[in-house]
């Protein structure tokens, strides 16, 4: 039975840019060996990228003013991978096959309120071992930011929030998929399967094992002997003419291919070890899926159980939470009135303040006009004047604080 493969990878900017030139064929020379360049004319797109998956990035945060922190190594994409096997793509043929990919394509744009508009890109390759689409989003997130205002922000970590959001995935996947008439197993995310296996006899095939086994066994790497010179028996040719024309051409020769031949020997053990070690793995890999089955039973008991506690612990958390909430914007309102009375309090007798010392310069003027109407001293400016001068202090009291202070300087400066 073939299933329903999903899978998601987040991108930053420069794996973005990866991703790019992989899906869009920029590259002259194709890495991956299992491209059929005559028949990349068989790939189509879902929605089709105008620009690089950063400039269309960059053009739809823009567009749409989408909000969220951005840093150099953010990861500001998204790409899913959509396939399933080579028995179930040659079963239907291919307009099924392009059938699967945009039934597929019409799944994700309405996947955790995504909206179409925010897919980058939808490539499928046709061109490559087995059919799959390539699809390439930004994870927007509808929230509120300040002031309760709605927003849409971008963020892989509130898109994919939850420990089980990737298996969420496969079940809503395979039960949208199959009610379209395509009868496939659900897949299994890769937290439960691993990393990506190969299989051995594929890996056999690409390092052509039993050929490089034959000639690894084969080899010996003995270097053929040279002729001597003292055993040639050319008595009317110059010694040294045979040796330079004859024997170092020969001995430079034999040396190269000796050397060929040690670095291919290296080579060629190392594919057998590869396969070596991948037989070993397999046969711990075929174990360990054995138990796979009851294994998976388990985790879904448990992630039941963990679900209803979590529930629970989620109502009590929110209960608490207002609770704490309503408590703290009551405080918040008491400091405040506090705050607020004691301010008006102290500005009320600042004035009470302003006006007593208003008051006190207007007494000490017109008592120092009096003494001098009553002795006849004269004019009060000069009483004032001599005051000053022989006691060495103002009468206006900040006058007299600014001279102490420049006096208090002075005796530290010597």
């Amino acid at each position: 039975m073939s299933y329903a493969i999903i899978r998601n990878d987040k991108l930053t900017r420069v794996d973005a840019q990866g991703s790019y030139i992989h899906n869009d064929r920029r590259s002259k020379g194709h890495s991956n060996k299992d491209i059929d360049p005559t028949r990349t004319h068989l790939n189509f797109w879902c929605k089709k990228n105008e620009l690089t998956y950063i400039k269309e990035f960059d053009k739809m945060k823009k567009e749409y003013d989408l909000k969220g922190t951005i840093r150099s190594n953010s990861n500001i994409m998204c790409e899913m991978m959509i396939t399933s096997d080579n028995a179930f793509f040659n079963k239907i043929g291919l307009e099924e096959t392009k059938r699967y990919f945009k039934e597929s394509y019409k799944f994700v744009c309405n996947y955790n309120n995504l909206e179409e508009k925010y897919i980058v890109s939808a490539a499928v390759h046709l061109d490559e071992t087995t059919p799959h689409m390539h699809l390439i989003y930004i994870p927007v997130v509808h929230t509120k930011g300040k002031e309760e205002k709605e927003i849409d922000k971008i963020c892989c970590r509130d898109f994919w929030k939850g420990r089980d959001s990737y298996r969420q995935l496969q079940n809503a996947f395979h039960k949208y998929i199959t009610s379209k008439g395509f009868d496939l197993e659900r897949g299994l995310p890769v937290e439960e399967t691993g990393a990506k296996h190969e299989k051995i006899e594929d890996l056999k095939k690409l390092t052509n094992f039993k050929n490089t086994k034959k000639v690894l066994d084969n080899m010996k790497l003995e270097l053929p002997k040279t002729p001597n010179i003292n055993d040639i028996k050319l008595i009317k040719l110059n010694r040294e003419k045979v040796e330079n024309e004859i024997i170092k051409p020969k001995d430079d020769m034999i040396e190269k291919l000796y050397n060929e031949k040690v670095s291919l020997q290296k080579e060629l053990l190392k594919q057998v070890n590869l396969v070596n070690e991948a037989e070993k793995y397999q046969k711990e890999r075929d174990f360990i899926l054995a138990d796979n089955k009851e294994l998976h039973n388990a985790v879904e008991h448990l992630e039941h159980e963990y679900k209803k506690k979590n529930n629970t612990l989620d109502l009590r958390f929110e209960n608490r939470k207002r609770e704490l909430e309503q408590e703290f914007e009551n405080k918040e309102f008491d400091i405040e009135y506090k705050y607020k009375s004691k301010i008006k309090s102290l500005e009320k007798e600042n004035n009470h303040l302003h006006k007593i010392i208003d008051k006190f310069y207007e007494t000490v003027d017109r008592f120092i006009v009096w003494i001098c109407h009553k002795f006849g001293i004269g004019e009060s400016k000069e009483l004032i004047k001599n005051f000053q001068e022989e006691t060495r202090t103002f009468i206006d009291p900040v006058k007299q604080l600014e001279h102490e202070e420049r006096e208090k300087e002075w005796d530290l400066e010597i």
